[in-house]
């Protein structure tokens, strides 16, 4: 998946989170759900980004 893309979605569920947890409380199901969304998230770009320092220091 694109950086920008990676990005944007991150954003997007930070967000989500946020009202989340603004209406249901921190440990609600929903927040707890969409937490870990958002950690799914995070991951995949962590992820990302060592493959790309990877392929930078091979070159």
């Amino acid at each position: 998946m694109p950086k920008c893309k990676l990005l944007a979605l991150i954003e997007q569920k930070r967000m989500e989170l946020v009202d989340t947890v603004a209406k249901t409380g921190l440990n609600s199901a929903a927040a707890m759900k969409i937490s870990k969304e958002l950690d799914t998230l995070l991951n995949a770009y962590q992820r990302e980004q060592t493959k790309r320092r990877k392929q930078s220091a091979s070159r």
